[in-house]
C-alpha cells in the first residue's frame, strides 16, 4: 500500500489560453473545490484562470470515490472557510453520478483539532455572529452516498462532532478523540451531547463531556467511536477500501437502512422499518439481488 503522505500547501494555477479547450490540451476534466477566507470557489476543469497562495479544503476524485482533504495548518481548526469547503465537497460529490462514496481526511499532522478558539472572542464581543456547524453535519449525516471519516492526530470538540456525523470512522492507532469544551467553560455546540451518547452510551458520554479528557484510539474502537484501527500509512487506503465496500451495496436499501436507523424511538423505528421493507422488497434492486444470489453471481444494482 502507498504510505499516507501529508499534503503540502501548493500554489494553485489554473490557466487557459484564448481559443484553447480541454481536449486540445489533452487534459482530463477535474473539479477542485477551494475555500478561503470564508468564501467558496469552485473551479471546474480549466475553464477559468485563478491563482491563490493556499487552500483550506480540497476535493478530488480517486476513481469513484470523492476525497475531501482539510488543509488548514497547523491543526486543521474549523476556521472560517473550512466548514464551507467541506460542505462544497459534499455537495460536489452528491451531484456527481460517477462518485459513489466520500472520504473526509485531514492533511498534515491531524484530522480536525477543533474550533478556532481565536474566533470565540469575536463572537462574544459581537464582532462576528455565532457560527454553526449544524447544517454541515446534517448534510453529512443525511448524505445518500456513504461518508467515511479518516482520523489521525486528534479529533477534538468540533472535530469529533464532524467525525460522528459520518457513517463510518477509520482511525490510526495513535489518534485521540474527545469533547474538551467543559475545560473552556462551555458545552458542546454541534451534537457532542447528542450523537456521543448514541454511539458510546450515556454513562461514557457524560464522562467524556463532563471531564473533557482525550480518549485514545484503542478505547475509541472499543466504544464504537472508531470502526477500524489501522497503521498510519494505511489510513487513506483503508478509508478508500471501505468507501468502495459500502458503495458496492444496493443504493436504495443502503439509503433506507440509514434513514430508519435514525428513528427517534424503538417503536417509531420498527414502524419505519416495516414500511421501508415493503417498499424496498418491491424494488428492481431487490429482484436483482435475490436473482443474483440464486444464480451465484455478483449483483448489478441500479438504485431503483
Amino acid at each position: 500500500m502507498k504510505p499516507f503522505v501529508p499534503h503540502e500547501r501548493p500554489r494553485l494555477r489554473v490557466n487557459k489560453k484564448p481559443g484553447e479547450d480541454r481536449a486540445e490540451r489533452g487534459v482530463k476534466s477535474r473539479v477542485r473545490v477551494v475555500a478561503r477566507f470564508g468564501q467558496r470557489i469552485t473551479i471546474i476543469g480549466l475553464a477559468i484562470r485563478y491563482e491563490l497562495m493556499s487552500e483550506l479544503v480540497n476535493y478530488a476524485k480517486q476513481g469513484d470515490i470523492g476525497v475531501i482533504t482539510i488543509d488548514n495548518p497547523p491543526v486543521n481548526a474549523l476556521s472560517p472557510g473550512v466548514p464551507e469547503g467541506i460542505m462544497a465537497g459534499i455537495e460536489a460529490a452528491a451531484k456527481d453520478p460517477e462518485v459513489k462514496a466520500v472520504v473526509v481526511i485531514g492533511g498534515g499532522r491531524t484530522f480536525i483539532a477543533g474550533a478556532d478558539i481565536r474566533e470565540f472572542g469575536k463572537v462574544t464581543s459581537g464582532e462576528k455572529p455565532r457560527f454553526s456547524l449544524n447544517s454541515l453535519l446534517e448534510k453529512i449525516e443525511d448524505s445518500a452516498k456513504p461518508v467515511i471519516i479518516a482520523i489521525h492526530g486528534t479529533a477534538f470538540g468540533g472535530g469529533l462532532e464532524v467525525a460522528m456525523s459520518g457513517h463510518y470512522r477509520v482511525a490510526v492507532a495513535s489518534a485521540q478523540v474527545g469533547q474538551p469544551e467543559v475545560k473552556l467553560g462551555i458545552v458542546p455546540g454541534y451534537g457532542g451531547s447528542q450523537r456521543l451518547p448514541r454511539l458510546v452510551g450515556m454513562s461514557k458520554a457524560l464522562e467524556m463531556n463532563l471531564v473533557g479528557d482525550p480518549v485514545l484510539a484503542d478505547e475509541a474502537f472499543e466504544l464504537g467511536l472508531a470502526n477500524r484501527l489501522v497503521e498510519d500509512h494505511e489510513l487513506l487506503d483503508t478509508a478508500l477500501a471501505w468507501a468502495r465496500k459500502f458503495s458496492s451495496q444496493a443504493p436504495l436499501a443502503s439509503a433506507e437502512i440509514k434513514r430508519v436507523s435514525d428513528a427517534s424511538s424503538l417503536d417509531a423505528g420498527i414502524e419505519a422499518e416495516k414500511s421501508s421493507f415493503s417498499s424496498v422488497f418491491a424494488s428492481a434492486d431487490a429482484r436483482e439481488g435475490i436473482s443474483a444470489f440464486l444464480d451465484k453471481r455478483a449483483p448489478h444494482f441500479s438504485g431503483h
